[in-house]
Parts: C-alpha cells; sequence; structure tokens
C-alpha cells in the first residue's frame, strides 16, 4: 500500500470517521473516531458498514443490538454483599463503578438497589439491548503502519500512554 492513496475503508487501512450516534431519539455521542479498520476494534455491525465506503462518502447505518452490545441479559444483575466493598467504598444508585472479583478481573457495573444487606448490580453494557443509528462520514484513509498490524489496532501497547514511552504508565 506504501505510495498509493487509498480512497475506500478496507481490512489494514486507519480510519477515521465523523459520527453521531442516536439511541432511542436522543444523540448520546458524537465527534471523530480513529480505528484499525477489520481488527474488531468497534462494533462489529458498524464495522461491517463501513466496509467499502469511499473517502469524503455519508452515510446512516443502523446497527441492531445483537450486532452492537448484544441482547440484555437479565443474569448479569447481580446481587453482592455490602460486606464485600471496603468500608469507605462509595455506591451511587445508577452511578458506574468498578469491581474486582476474587481472581483480579475487573468489571464495570451500576448499583441498581441498596439494601442493608446488598447492593444489585447491573453488569450489563450500557448499551446492551439497543438499536444504535449512527450518521458518519469518512474524512481520512491511511495505510497501517507495521506496528499497528502487530498489534491489531492504533496506539502504543499500553493504550493509555500519549508519549509513547510506558514507563511513565
Amino acid at each position: 500500500m506504501t505510495g498509493q492513496e487509498i480512497t475506500t475503508v478496507k481490512k489494514d487501512v486507519v480510519v477515521t470517521m465523523d459520527y453521531s450516534l442516536v439511541v432511542e431519539g436522543s444523540e448520546i455521542d458524537s465527534g471523530p473516531i480513529q480505528f484499525l479498520h477489520g481488527h474488531g476494534n468497534i462494533i462489529s455491525g458498524l464495522e461491517s458498514e463501513v466496509d467499502g465506503m469511499q473517502l469524503g462518502e455519508e452515510k446512516e447505518i443502523f446497527v441492531e443490538s445483537e450486532n452492537a452490545y448484544g441482547t440484555y441479559d437479565p443474569e448479569m444483575e447481580i446481587e453482592v454483599p455490602l460486606s464485600s466493598f471496603p468500608e469507605d467504598f462509595e455506591i451511587k444508585l445508577g452511578h458506574p463503578m468498578r469491581l474486582q472479583d476474587g481472581q483480579g478481573r475487573v468489571y464495570t457495573g451500576v448499583a441498581m438497589a441498596i439494601t442493608d444487606e446488598a447492593v444489585t448490580i447491573n453488569l450489563n453494557h450500557p448499551l446492551a439491548g439497543k438499536n444504535l443509528h449512527f450518521k458518519t462520514k469518512v474524512t481520512n484513509l491511511r495505510p497501517a503502519t507495521q506496528e499497528e498490524l502487530e498489534q491489531g489496532r492504533l496506539g502504543d501497547a499500553c493504550g493509555s500512554c500519549s508519549t509513547g514511552d510506558c514507563s511513565d504508565c
């Protein structure tokens, strides 16, 4: 791909796309996004619809929940004893919180109910069970670097460094 101008979204191309996301009639997100196409860096329903778009092309894309964040699973609503939380841990109804299980895995959940003994936590993604409506425009395309291809995504290995020097992470 070196030396060629890329005009079509395809695998191993870095895509910059302006978008707005509407869920249940309300815009909940917008802005530019940049991703390595064909590597599962965005939801599958959006990635498959963007495939083949041309530089400068605009497209409205509807993604069913099954191809976005999945269906809502009531079994992902769990009850956790209050005694499992540190004494100084603040639990706010309706607010996301990061939780860690006994094996060290980290989850994000939202407290749905609190009693004297337990907290009911929803571990579903906030957009689970929701159909998504995107308005998109491809604004830039470029070949991926060898490092991006090896990692299967954009950015450095630690994912949170702006300098590329992970010793600061």
